[in-house]
């Protein structure tokens, strides 16, 4: 294997480098006054507080899960059917988890430092406020997306050594060193899930009974010092959007270059690279989209109150992807031979790096389309506004056909970007495209996590009664910011859906099985039960904010009767109470949703098979992919707009603005959207790709066996068979 490789763990140090450079950056930028620090010194502990309780949950399930890859990993099988795995892969799963917590926390711990820092900045203007928070979110995007390339480059290096040093890519000994590698990405996937579910319940538990009780019931505004839940909400912020949604990416992100990885293994080729190149180019491509994401967060600069924040932000975004497109052109020339062979099908250089193109365009759709239907101003919003001049009912009525309208478009990208990766280079195609779309995911991170940290700022703005000016650009980076989460979710559903079909053709090539039957009764039944678990689990998350919602308004409710002086800023309301509420609810409601995808596949793979197995990861696939488009777009149109209301809308000639009949329909919307946009909906791209990854691991287990006893007799009949024709056929012509 050429000395190319460590080229890759190296950009990974890259990137925590200026991460590291950049936190310290924002943790020197003025915090403000002592009222500011000590409210975002409750909202860092209040983060600080749940991850440690959520490490703890997760370190049960996490330390006797590695015990059974351990056990796992020891059965070497038989002589006629050996199993490629090892007792290391427990120690992979480890490393992959703990990384997966590790990018979760730097993006939080960078966020509870930048939202203060952000409000005191948009004191003096909206390019330094702009600065300060997207400077945060760029922390979060290269501290994961370096994790992420450190972590698989390293341990890809160290599996090579341990147990195919000298050994071609195709050859038995390399698939072990893949199969063991997947344990990092099921780590990944598995704290990422968690991550997100649990952070979703809380910040979604928080919002829900802060708006029911202060802007619906007692008509203050949000973010209001006397609101009992907005120290919980504003938590919920870091660690559901910041810490959930840097463990989501960080597992999409391992989970896509090892599905690549995986594929490549089976190309067998001559190159200059020691014929490692179709696992090495993956990895290189992160590696170059991760330069490519540092060098245009330089680029991310306004000039004047106003100007664009969207349109500084796309140029970071567009200028990435150009970068990332030459770079990959470089790479695949310089690496792979002119053609290649997967399965029976052959491609060309060309042909990859036209994928890697598909996936490019296939991301920017993606983005662009989910902006549309969730940006203020654009007709589906706008929609929604004119809806709620009817009512409530009318305003939910609105937000569910856009949620739905908005799924049609981007499958269609998705669809054309599967057609054309595979008639460019089959299977591996389909997986490089993904590759492509993935490689520019620090800067998607550091985009959605600036939105985050310009709520948080808005919030501290609000309960340190600073002066509307301030609120006015911070309320401007969090309507931005509301988009650009909604965009980064649309982009993860996306590359989730062409990620899962790599690793099912990886699942399908190690379980021994050539195709999906689905005219086979048992297998049609799997499709059926995988397209039924995103709802279950949308039902799960979505029950676990009501419930955890209804403790938050009576506990509101309970401090707004029983504390004189709140309401007129004599008595500071019980906050560590709202703050206990979400994290008991959190800890305790993210179990099951978790468990149903991470048991599911093991128990459909040992007690059907791998076929069956494979239709319920096709049903899964479709149904998740559709849900999580809808859901976050939905919640995402109903958060932008509520927010319209702020600067006043028309609805039939008359302006509204916040408190009207119209506006209070809209914070409903918002409502019911929260744990759709913010819960459920972006859990489902980990959930479709953690069901593929746990099918992958035990794949081996699970595999179609060949009864050599069998073939043989099944030869003997067809040599008859043949005998019988030919006898006939020389009859025939006598």
């Amino acid at each position: 294997m050429n000395d190319i490789i460590y080229l890759v763990p190296a950009l990974g140090l890259v990137g925590l480098l200026y991460t590291f450079w950049r936190f310290n950056w924002v943790s020197n930028q003025p915090t403000g006054d002592e009222n500011m620090q000590k409210l975002s010194g409750y909202i860092a502990d209040g983060a600080i507080a749940f991850l440690k309780a959520e490490w703890k949950i997760l370190a049960y399930f996490a330390i006797p899960t590695a015990i059974l890859l351990f056990w796992l990993g020891s059965d070497e099988g038989t002589p006629d059917h050996p199993i490629h795995s090892s007792p290391v892969i427990a120690l992979a799963f480890l490393i992959g988890a703990v990384f997966s917590a590790t990018a979760g926390y730097i993006g939080m711990r960078v966020a509870t430092k930048a939202n203060v820092r952000t409000a005191q900045a948009a004191r003096t203007s909206l390019a330094k406020a702009l600065e300060v928070s997207f400077t945060g979110g760029s922390v979060m995007g290269m501290g994961v997306a370096g994790l992420a390339i450190l972590g698989l480059g390293g341990l890809f290096i160290v599996f090579y050594q341990m147990f195919a040093a000298g050994h071609e890519l195709t050859s038995v000994e390399m698939k072990k060193a893949i199969e063991v590698l997947a344990g990092f990405s099921l780590g990944a996937e598995s704290i990422a899930l968690f991550a997100r579910v649990g952070g979703g319940i809380y910040t979604k538990a928080a919002d829900v009974g802060a708006d029911l009780v202060g802007k619906v019931e007692a008509g203050i505004p949000e973010d209001d010092v006397r609101n009992p839940a907005t120290i919980a909400d504003n938590v919920g912020d870091n660690v559901g959007d910041v810490a959930g949604m840097g463990a989501d990416l960080f597992g999409s992100y391992v989970a896509t270059i090892l599905a690549t990885m995986v594929l490549g293994q089976e190309i067998q080729v001559s190159d200059n690279v020691g014929g490692f190149s179709p696992v090495i180019l993956p990895m290189l491509i992160a590696g170059v989209g991760l330069l490519a994401s540092l060098v245009s967060t330089f680029f991310v600069r306004i000039s004047s109150e106003t100007a664009s924040v969207q349109n500084a932000l796309n140029l970071g975004n567009w200028l990435s992807i150009a970068i990332t497109f030459v770079s990959s052109y470089f790479l695949v020339h310089h690496l792979l031979p002119d053609t290649l062979n997967l399965r029976g099908f052959e491609f060309t250089s060309n042909g990859v790096f036209l994928a890697i193109i598909v996936g490019l365009i296939v991301g920017a759709l993606m983005s662009a389309i989910t902006e549309y239907y969730t940006a203020m101003g654009k007709r589906p919003v706008l929609s929604i506004i004119e809806k709620s001049g009817t009512g409530h009912a009318t305003n939910i009525i609105g937000g569910l056909a856009v949620g739905m309208e908005s799924t049609v478009l981007p499958i269609l990208v998705l669809a054309a970007g599967i057609i054309f990766s595979y008639k460019f280079a089959g299977l591996y195609g389909v997986s490089i495209a993904a590759a492509g779309m993935m490689a520019t995911t620090a800067m998607q991170l550091a985009i959605d996590a600036f939105g985050p940290i310009a709520d948080n700022a808005g919030g501290i703005a609000e309960m340190s009664q600073l002066p509307s000016e301030v609120r006015g650009r911070t309320d401007n980076l969090d309507a931005v910011g509301n988009t650009t989460a909604a965009t980064g979710k649309g982009f993860a559903i996306a590359s989730a859906a062409l990620t899962s079909l790599a690793l099912f053709a990886a699942f399908v090539g190690i379980a021994g099985i050539k195709a999906i039957d689905i005219y086979k009764a048992d297998v049609l039944a799997g499709l059926f039960v995988g397209g039924m678990i995103p709802f279950i689990f949308s039902a799960l998350c979505i029950s676990a904010v009501g419930k955890a919602a209804m403790e938050m308004v009576n506990e509101v409710r309970r401090q707004f009767r029983e504390i004189p002086g709140i309401m007129e800023y004599k008595a500071e309301p019980e906050y560590e109470k709202c703050v206990a509420i979400s994290t008991q609810a959190s800890i305790r409601q993210m179990i099951l949703p978790g468990a149903i995808a991470l048991i599911s596949p093991v128990l459909v793979g040992f007690t059907f098979g791998p076929e069956v197995l494979g239709g319920m990861l096709a049903g899964v696939t479709v149904s998740g992919v559709l849900m999580g488009m809808f859901q976050s777009n939905a919640g995402g149109a109903w958060d932008n707009a509520k927010k319209s209301f702020e600067k006043g809308v028309q609805i039939d000639g008359v302006t509204y603005y916040k408190k009207s009949e119209p506006h209070k329909a809209s914070v409903t919307g918002d409502t019911v959207g929260d744990p759709f946009k913010d819960t459920s909906g972006p859990s489902m791209n980990i959930l479709i790709k953690l069901m593929s990854i746990v099918s992958l691991v035990i794949a081996p287990y699970i595999a179609v066996k060949t009864d050599a006893s069998v073939g043989q007799k099944e030869l003997q009949k067809i040599e008859k068979t043949a005998a019988k024709v030919v006898k006939i056929s020389t009859s025939n012509k006598g």
